[in-house]
């Protein structure tokens, strides 16, 4: 009795870590990056080194827990860079028009939903891929911006309330650091224990399956990019308070650390399969190596090779992963699961 109890054991604990493997990889990975960039640079474990990665990494996290909700549908958003910066210029030229923060910050989240729900009509309702709709989204929202701006930044003054949004401290955390927080465990919440959470899921790993048993498949689809848009609102918000400024440059290559964060987190691009604790350590591991480049008088533009190479490994390892687990003929509209 005691052989198979010890049987049983082992193969639960087997299981639980063939289960948890992406996680785990990136968490050694990411544990690998501080001790390197601790041993390569004494400023690194500094306390102001580490609340300054929490900050930066605070939008790219945001928008990040939307995207693993879109890749997850087996979709992607290419535009949230763009999002991003036609949000920053806008609140700047809005307060700089005298309307107060607040009705700015508002009317900005709006916007958000609205772009984002507008580029999931076309996706959902209209079946074109996600790929042409984002790319021509990043194209005419970053040229809106431009449009907008002349291609300026806009100065934001004396509006401290705002500005506490992007470089304010509650018991020594900065600010976007919280709301970070706050979005990742609304997001890991939602995916684990709500109905719309396994909406997602269904829809991501067969959408016609998902749409044949009662689900609203195109609205679920539609919707994630309605959160993105939102998510990149905040995000853009949160860039203009820390500047101080909106700027139709903002978030260049944003959408690049984004994906690459959700990625190396485990959330696959086949769909139905998705882990907001991955994306979470993802974005830590990104913001934690662009940070140590520079710390270690590495040049920045090296940053987006290293970016650029860990996308392609993590899609690569991916991609075997899922086909050494699950050796399907064939798939229909994403994985059965």
């Amino acid at each position: 009795m005691t052989v198979y109890t010890e049987r049983a054991k082992g193969s639960a604990l087997a299981d639980i870590l063939a289960e948890n493997a992406q996680i785990l990889s990136i968490a050694i990975f990411f544990v690998a990056c501080i001790v390197f960039f601790a041993v390569g640079s004494s400023t690194f474990l500094t306390t102001g080194n580490i609340l300054n990665i929490l900050r930066q990494a605070a939008p790219i996290l945001i928008v990040a827990v939307a995207m693993t909700l879109v890749i997850i549908t087996a979709g992607i958003d290419l535009s949230v860079g763009s999002q991003i910066a036609l949000v920053n210029a806008l609140v700047a030229i809005l307060i700089a028009a005298g309307i107060p923060w607040p009705m700015a910050v508002l009317a900005m989240l709006v916007l958000g939903a609205l772009l984002g729900l507008a580029q999931g009509w076309f996706v959902a309702y209209q079946d074109v891929p996600s790929f042409i709709v984002t790319l021509a989204g990043l194209s005419i929202l970053r040229g809106l911006a431009l449009y907008l701006t002349k291609g300026y930044s806009i100065p934001i003054e004396n509006v401290p309330g705002f500005f506490v949004l992007g470089r304010g401290e509650l018991l020594g955390i900065p600010v976007p650091a919280l709301i970070a927080v706050v979005v990742a465990v609304i997001g890991y919440v939602a995916i684990r224990s709500t109905r719309y959470g396994r909406q997602v899921v269904a829809v991501g790993s067969n959408m016609e399956a998902a749409r044949r048993v009662g689900m609203p498949a195109r609205w679920i689809v539609a919707s994630v990019y309605m959160v993105s848009g939102i998510s990149c609102a905040v995000a853009g918000l949160l860039i203009a308070a820390r500047l101080g400024s909106g700027s139709s440059n903002a978030a260049v290559g944003f959408e690049l650390q984004v994906i690459a964060a959700v990625v190396l987190g485990g959330t696959s691009l086949m769909g139905g399969r998705g882990t907001i604790l991955g994306t979470v350590l993802g974005t830590l591991t990104i913001a934690v190596i662009g940070n140590g480049l520079i710390l270690m008088h590495i040049s920045p533009f090296f940053t987006q090779i290293v970016t650029g190479a860990i996308i392609l490994i993590a899609i690569w390892l991916n991609t075997r992963i899922f086909n050494a687990k699950f050796r399907l003929p064939g798939r229909a509209g994403g994985k059965a699961k």
